[in-house]
C-alpha cells in the first residue's frame, strides 16, 4: 500500500480532487455522505478506519508469541506452576503507517519475554497497513497467513511458533469478522485494494472492503474479503448475506466502482438500496483514457454532468460533453453511458426525500 507517487499519478490526483470536490460539496448524497466526504474514508493516516484493526493484529501475534514462550494457553491449568506465567500487559504506543496505536504487550513473571513483533524500546513500525489488511481479510487459508507472518518475523523464528502466532491471529481476526453490525447504514463504499499475499510466492490479490457511515456520523470498517480478481454475482451474494446474518437489515446507499455483480446482489439482499457508482473513480478513470494535455479540460467539462440539479440536466450536460469529445475520446462516452445508470441515483428526487428523512434520523437506529 505505501507507494512512491509518480509526477503523472500526481497530476492525475490534483484534476481528479477539484473535480470531485464540487460533486461532494454540492450534491453527493446530501448531509450524510458530504460529512462522509468531508472526513474522508481513508484507512491509513491519522485517524484512519485500520489503527484498531492494526491494535487488534498486532495484540493477537504478541498473545501468540507469549503462549509460544510460556508453553500454555491463557488461562490454561496447566500453566500453574509451571516456573513461569503470564504477568498481565503494559501499554505502548507505536508510530505505524496508520498513525500511533496503542497495543497491550504481555509481560512474564520470570521477565525473560522479548516481543518480535513490536520490540522493547521499538516505537515505529513500518510496512503494517498491508499487513494489516493481509491478515484481517476473510477468505484466506492458514497457509497463506502462516506464509505471510513468517515474512514478518524472519528466520529467527521457528515453525512451531509462527503456527502457534497464526492460530492467536486467526482467533483474533474470526472474532472480528463475526461481530454484530448495525441495523440500518446510511452509506456503505465497497472498494478494491490490491494487496501482496504470501504462499510459496508472492502475488497481488484484491481485498475487498466494506467502509459505512453511521446514523451517527462516525465510520466503521465492516467487513474485508480477500479474492481473485474474477468475483461475481455470487461473491457479493454471500458477502451481503454475511452482513445481513450479523445485524444488518437494510443501506440506504451503497456506493462502488463498478464491480461485476454487485448491483444485482445488493437488490437481492437489500431490495430499497440504492447502488450509486463513485464519481471520483468514474472521473479518475475517464481521465486514463485522455492526453494529458486534456485533462484539466475533460475534468472542467464533466463538472456540469456530476453536478447537474436532475438526471434530465445531467442527461443535457454529458449530450453536450458527448459532442465536444466523443470522436477525440469515445472510450470516456462508453465509459459514463456503460455507467450511467448507476451515476445518477443521487440526482433523484426521490432520493433526495429519502436523505432528507435520514438526517433526522435518531442517533441509533
Amino acid at each position: 500500500m505505501s507507494e512512491t507517487i509518480t509526477e503523472h499519478e500526481a497530476v492525475e490526483e490534483a484534476v481528479v480532487e477539484s473535480a470531485a470536490k464540487a460533486v461532494s460539496d454540492e450534491q453527493l448524497i446530501a448531509m450524510l455522505v458530504d460529512r462522509a466526504r468531508s472526513d474522508g474514508l481513508q484507512l491509513t493516516g491519522e485517524g484512519g478506519l485500520l489503527q484498531q484493526l492494526t491494535k487488534r493484529v498486532l495484540e493477537s501475534a504478541l498473545e501468540g508469541e507469549i503462549t509460544d514462550h510460556v508453553g500454555y494457553d491463557k488461562h490454561d491449568a496447566t500453566g500453574r506452576n509451571s516456573g513461569n506465567s503470564r504477568n498481565g500487559t503494559r501499554s505502548k504506543t507505536v508510530l505505524t503507517d496508520v498513525g500511533p496505536v496503542e497495543v497491550k504487550v504481555p509481560r512474564d513473571t520470570a521477565g525473560t519475554f522479548e516481543p518480535q513483533i513490536v520490540r522493547k524500546r521499538q516505537r515505529r513500525l513500518t510496512g503494517v497497513d498491508e499487513m494489516v489488511l493481509s491478515l484481517s481479510a476473510k477468505g484466506l487459508t492458514h497457509g497463506e497467513i502462516s506464509a505471510h507472518l513468517a515474512e514478518v518475523y524472519g528466520a529467527e523464528v521457528s515453525k512451531q511458533t509462527i503456527t502457534t502466532i497464526t492460530d492467536k491471529v486467526m482467533e483474533g481476526m474470526a472474532e472480528w469478522q463475526a461481530r454484530p453490525l448495525d441495523r440500518v447504514y446510511p452509506v456503505v463504499f465497497v472498494d478494491a485494494i490490491n494487496v501482496k499475499i504470501r504462499d510459496g510466492k508472492v502475488a497481488n490479490r484484491p481485498i475487498y472492503v466494506a467502509m459505512a457511515v453511521t446514523v451517527d456520523g462516525t465510520r466503521d470498517i465492516l467487513g474485508i474479503w480477500a479474492g481473485d480478481g474474477g468475483e461475481g454475482a455470487k461473491h457479493w451474494l454471500q458477502v451481503f448475506a454475511e452482513l445481513k446474518n450479523r445485524g444488518v437489515e437494510d443501506v440506504l446507499m451503497l456506493v462502488c466502482d463498478g464491480l461485476k455483480g454487485l448491483p444485482d446482489a445488493v437488490e437481492t439482499v437489500w431490495p430499497r438500496t440504492v447502488v450509486q457508482t463513485c464519481i471520483v473513480h468514474l472521473i479518475r478513470n475517464s481521465i486514463r483514457y485522455c492526453a494529458r494535455q486534456d485533462w484539466d479540460k475533460v475534468a472542467k467539462d464533466l463538472k456540469p454532468v456530476c453536478t447537474a440539479p436532475s438526471e434530465a440536466a445531467a442527461t443535457e450536460r454529458f449530450l453536450e460533453f458527448s459532442e465536444k469529445w466523443g470522436s477525440k475520446y469515445p472510450a470516456v462516452i462508453k465509459l459514463w453511458s456503460d455507467a450511467w445508470a448507476e451515476m445518477v441515483p443521487f440526482l433523484s428526487s426521490t432520493l433526495r426525500s429519502a436523505r432528507s428523512s435520514a438526517a433526522r434520523m435518531p442517533l441509533r437506529a
